[in-house]
């Protein structure tokens, strides 16, 4: 009974250890980006951890149940607090998009779009069918950056605030302009749409340490929006924000429905200077939901 006893503290002893490596592991984005691949499944690491801690418990494992439960408290109860947390709505709507390169539905797409009635649309997988979407909201967005991107598109940002002339610029996976904001005309706004490549093993590392310089460069408030293919507490994405300024706009929710209506993973958001609060539109055509969003500078 004794040797059971000591199999199944053993074998409850080495799933906790993984849980609470994989967990901690996905802080460690700043060392290695396979941190931030594990950063994805921080709610579902912390949650693991719970259910093993309290069979740790019964297996006599109790001052190791204690502190790896108070660690999934502490994790969790950040993601959860993303999830729950509704920010402060600003004075500046946005609404992005990753209309998805093949949209088979652009009519119903430019139908929410006006109905959001939006200051600011960033989008991505702008492919050269998707440009008819574009042509068609051009008496609604009359300031249109695009950037082309390859396979699957580009990037892009369409406005009704004026631009200031010269301060468009394309980048990798990245559209920006300045445009002129506040109620006497006098503020200068950065609008920045970005897409990012999947994470480890893919290269969303390096198109990280090539968009940091550019955005670096970039003088005054910014809202920075897209498909960043990451959760917004990953360090990767972090960066980017943080390199701006900016904080996010709230809750987080799952945006990407490609594998699952039900189950969506939370890679699209959008930032600014004073974060914001953020809902869900539908997915029209694209295996991704739109963001309406209503932020401040």
């Amino acid at each position: 009974m004794d040797d059971e006893n000591g199999n199944w503290q053993l074998v409850i002893g080495v799933a906790l250890g993984i849980a609470v490596t994989a967990l901690a592991g996905g802080y460690l984005g700043w060392l290695h980006p396979f941190g931030d691949s594990l950063a994805v499944g921080r709610g579902v690491a912390a949650a693991a951890i719970m259910v093993i801690a309290v069979f740790a418990s019964f297996a006599g494992l109790r001052m190791a149940a204690f502190v790896s439960m108070l660690l999934a408290l502490l994790t969790g109860g950040q993601v959860l607090l993303a999830y729950s947390w509704p920010g402060l709505p600003g004075s500046y709507s946005v609404y992005q998009k990753n209309m998805l390169f093949r949209n088979a539905d652009l009519a119903a797409l430019e139908a929410d779009m006006r109905a959001a009635n939006a200051q600011i649309v960033t989008l991505q997988e702008v492919s050269v069918p998707n440009l008819a979407l574009l042509a068609a909201l051009r008496d609604l967005y009359p300031y249109q950056q695009t950037c082309p991107g390859p396979r699957v598109g580009g990037t892009a940002i369409l406005t009704r605030l004026t631009p200031v002339p010269g301060t468009a610029f394309c980048g990798p996976g990245l559209a920006a302009l300045q445009v002129v904001a506040g109620n006497e005309g006098q503020d200068r706004v950065w609008l920045v749409s970005v897409h990012l490549p999947w994470p480890w093993p893919y290269p969303q590392a390096e198109r990280i340490e090539r968009l940091l310089p550019i955005l670096d460069r970039l003088q005054g408030p910014a809202i920075l929006a897209g498909d960043f293919n990451m959760v917004r507490w990953a360090n990767s994405v972090q960066r980017l924000s943080g390199i701006l300024g900016t904080r996010p706009a709230g809750p987080t929710f799952g945006s990407y429905v490609g594998w699952s209506s039900r189950i969506g993973l939370p890679i699209d958001h959008v930032f600014a200077p004073r974060g914001g609060r953020v809902s869900p539109r539908g997915a029209f055509g694209s295996d991704h939901l739109g963001l309406l969003a209503e932020v401040g500078i």
